[in-house]
């Protein structure tokens, strides 16, 4: 196929396009790499390959997608008629996509097959490139270091709660958290100190230990017992671990994306783009702070995946 060939993808991979792969359904398949889709995969090293809608973009924009266990990479993107692109969002609907990424339609799918797939000349697509993803480094104040006078301390709410959509309008504006879709004006200003035990790092603003690296994929239920865990083997030293509330998970949203690929400072690790917190939503489901998209969402319990980043005060 020479839309592979244009990519520099080698032929032995054999690669094909996966026309029934739906954005919706790759959180379960190649991140959680669970339960009834993990017949779909048969070693970490395979990719697939299918085409999606990205609609963070504006106007939303049509891409190839190279996909695997814990990675995903987009390829291209393809200049195909406005209104077909339009016109798939519709079709998908709004509450299908957990983050704004739709499937093709068929009016798309014949559009890629004519146009792309059985054309030689490739001039709508534009291959993506990827930076070598170089060491990060990072360079904190020393635990010793006092607040700054210009900083004052924050108290944030650290219980769990119910959480309504309402409710997550008032916390950005409450504290200025950014949100890429809902308070992008929004900048809460850190003072992070680097406890020197290559576990932890500090937020002296809000009084927080963090942290630095997280727990991979799992369940709501895996990750309160690998809390659990976290305090009976008195992890860095404390028995006081728990899940950040949604206010403490959003402290850390930086606004613009940094080093490490997220809205996050790049002094944590970045295996976490997306953690659990400590709230549920009200009427059901639970909520996720979002630092590769430097968003809130909320998916529903059933959902077999994500990342955990704990804290406890100081």
């Amino acid at each position: 196929m020479e839309l592979f060939e244009k990519l520099g993808i080698a032929k032995n991979l054999t690669p094909t396009i996966d026309w029934d792969l739906l954005p919706a359904e790759t959180f379960a398949i190649f991140e959680s790499w669970g339960g009834k889709d993990q017949q779909r995969l048969r070693s970490p090293n395979e990719r697939h390959y299918y085409f999606f809608v990205d609609g963070w973009t504006s106007p939303a924009t049509l891409c190839l997608m190279e996909r695997g266990i814990k990675h995903a990479q987009v390829l291209a993107t393809i200049d195909a008629p406005q209104d077909l692109i339009d016109q798939a969002i519709k079709d998908d609907g709004l509450s299908k996509s957990l983050d704004r990424n739709y499937a093709i339609n068929s009016s798309l799918k014949n559009w890629l097959i004519n146009n792309i797939i059985e054309s030689s000349e490739l001039s709508a697509v534009h291959p993506v490139e990827h930076k070598q993803q170089a060491e990060i480094t990072y360079n904190l104040p020393q635990r010793d270091t006092p607040l700054p006078e210009n900083l004052e301390p924050v108290m944030l709410q650290n219980r769990a709660k119910l959480r309504q959509e309402d409710d997550i309008s008032a916390s950005l504006s409450k504290y200025n958290f950014f949100d890429s879709t809902r308070n992008q004006a929004g900048s809460f200003t850190n003072f992070l100190v680097d406890n020197g035990d290559n576990q932890t790092i500090t937020d002296k603003v809000t009084g927080l230990m963090w942290q630095q690296s997280g727990a991979d994929l799992t369940s709501i239920r895996k990750m309160r017992a690998h809390v659990d865990r976290l305090n009976d083997d008195e992890f860095a030293g404390f028995s006081d671990w728990r899940l950040p509330s949604l206010e403490e998970a959003l402290s850390l949203m930086t606004p613009e994306v940094q080093d490490n690929d997220l809205h996050m400072n790049p002094c944590f690790k970045d295996d976490t783009p997306f953690i659990f917190v400590a709230e549920e939503r009200k009427p059901g489901g639970y909520w996720f702070c979002d630092y590769k998209q430097g968003t809130v969402f909320w998916a529903s319990g059933t959902i077999p995946g994500g990342f955990g980043k704990m804290c406890r005060n100081i």
